[in-house]
């Protein structure tokens, strides 16, 4: 018995589900990270890992993308030998290795850290969250493998299943090592996370079994040596998924410097070790989770994208492709301004009723406009990446970190923390500019215009409104979070009132035949 095949709306909600729970319960989780280690044991989260992205980069050779697109290209084709052979492969080169690099990881802690560890403190979290390199690139195989099948549902309920039981492991563990100090309580925090990798991948192993019960016992005996079609697999992989690690590795040594980069910067400023390990704190484990906290229906947008638009090319539908996009465009459009409004407008209100932390809002409101353009920038990666455009993407991702770096560290020593969140934010407006014209210069871009006059009508009324019932609730003193509460409803009721009856939600007329942009 196989997997029945999603449609492209059907998979994009199962996830856009999926990911509000996952959301809600990440952001529940770190919400009790905060409470129990504060700001600085947050700090120490962030900077116990500055090797980890890029050795799972190395792990997975961009083999994520890259399965999706091929079993996507395989499954309109019908070829399910293909299918199992990338699986082999796949699975076969990150297992090997995800071994050695753990490995690799565990015996050179010593001198990782003293290189690259802003606070010598995290020592302890950085060995902890080590042994999840292998669990993370296992799991980013198969993931790939449902995602070309565009079958969403076990994604949507392992990465449940790994929230949940990183919370229930993080209340007990992180409460008994907090007596014996901050250092080891946020390793008790990062084995937690290692842990809920582990169900998460359990479950996802379980899945793949059960539906393939019915083809294991029939599949040919696998062959002593490499076939032509196995050489041609494993070269269709590679071909993809080495771009993509160029833009992973990349990326990686960027995020393993940044803590570094900003507390050096934040130094250079004026600010003591500590306090800058705070703010960093303050940033990177308050203030940005926030920030993505309501981005969970672009992200699903963005992995139903991948498989979708790559079976439109394989079958050359222009159409089919341009309707996706707009489809995509029109989605980030009306999820992406209310939250960036409602996070601009209350950002003071909700940190310090979530973390009490007034400073975080500050923070929170100098970014979140700027970042209003991640909810375009993650599905425009995405149709790169569905049309093969791998390449492009890495050079994107690669312009995009030299600038931040410059920008956050020019920023960050002369204004200080508030000038490494505007590094980040231009960062962020820089890709999504070039994942745009990449996009357009490939395909063509089409987007009815008509829509932005609509939603930016309803983001108008919902501030309005939103903001008399807030100053109505708090002259009532009713309490900051019934205050709070009462006013993010009115502004969401409004919202949802204006397109109603500015017809927003109404598809947009069949787009025309486009040219690429010269």
């Amino acid at each position: 018995m196989g997997m029945r095949k999603q449609s492209f709306i059907h998979g994009t909600f199962i996830l856009t589900v999926s990911s509000f729970f996952t959301k809600g319960l990440g952001f529940l989780n770190g919400v009790l990270l905060a409470r129990f280690l504060g700001a600085e044991g947050v700090g120490l989260l962030m900077i116990a890992h500055p090797l980890l992205p890029l050795f799972i980069t190395l792990t997975e050779l961009g083999l994520p993308v890259a399965i999706s697109k091929l079993v996507s290209e395989a499954e309109v084709k019908q070829d399910e030998a293909r299918v199992k052979r990338i699986l082999k492969v796949s699975l076969s080169i990150t297992g090997t290795l995800s071994i050695i690099l753990t490995l690799v990881a565990l015996f050179g802690s010593k001198w990782i850290a003293s290189v690259f560890l802003a606070d010598q403190r995290a020592y302890y979290a950085m060995v902890a969250i080590t042994p999840i390199i292998p669990i993370i690139a296992m799991s980013a195989v198969l993931k790939g493998y449902f995602r070309g099948k565009q079958n969403m549902n076990p994604l949507a309920f392992s990465d449940i299943i790994e929230n949940l039981a990183q919370i229930i492991v993080i209340i007990g563990v992180v409460n008994v090592l907090l007596p014996y100090g901050i250092a080891y309580a946020a390793a008790g925090a990062m084995a937690a996370s290692v842990i809920g990798e582990g169900f998460g991948l359990l479950y996802l192993f379980a899945v793949f079994k059960w539906s393939n019960r019915g083809k294991i016992k029939t599949s040919p005996p696998p062959t002593s040596s490499i076939s032509p079609k196995g050489d041609s697999t494993l070269r269709d992989l590679l071909r993809i998924g080495l771009p993509m690690t160029g833009s992973g590795f990349i990326h990686s040594i960027y995020h393993a410097f940044l803590p570094l980069l900003i507390t050096k910067s934040l130094v250079l400023f004026g600010v003591g070790v500590e306090m800058a390990t705070k703010q960093f704190g303050l940033l990177a484990g308050y203030a940005l989770p926030m920030l993505f906290l309501p981005s969970f229906f672009t992200q699903s947008l963005s992995t139903a994208l991948i498989p979708a638009i790559s079976e439109a090319s394989v079958t050359n539908n222009s159409k089919l492709m341009h309707s996706r996009m707009d489809m995509a465009m029109r989605s980030a459009l009306i999820v992406g301004l209310p939250c960036t409004i409602i996070l601009y407008i209350w950002a003071v209100p909700l940190t310090t009723l979530i973390y009490h932390s007034a400073e975080a809002g500050e923070l929170l409101r100098l970014i979140t406009p700027l970042f209003f353009l991640y909810y375009f920038g993650a599905p425009l990666q995405a149709i790169l990446l569905g049309l093969g455009k791998a390449s492009t993407v890495m050079w994107n991702h690669i312009l995009t970190n030299i600038f931040e770096v410059i920008a956050i560290f020019v920023l960050g020593s002369n204004i200080g923390i508030e000038g490494v969140a505007m590094g980040f934010g231009l960062g962020l407006l820089l890709l999504t500019l070039l994942n745009f014209l990449s996009v357009a210069g490939t395909i063509g871009f089409y987007f009815d215009f008509r829509i932005v006059f609509k939603v930016g009508a309803g983001g108008i009324v919902m501030t309005i409104c939103g903001m008399t019932a807030h100053g109505i609730l708090e002259r009532m003193d009713l309490g900051q979070i019934i205050e709070l509460s009462g006013a993010l409803f009115v502004s969401l009721i409004t919202y949802a009132a204006t397109l109603q009856v500015t017809h927003a939600w109404e598809r947009a007329p069949k787009p025309p035949t486009i040219t690429p942009v010269s």
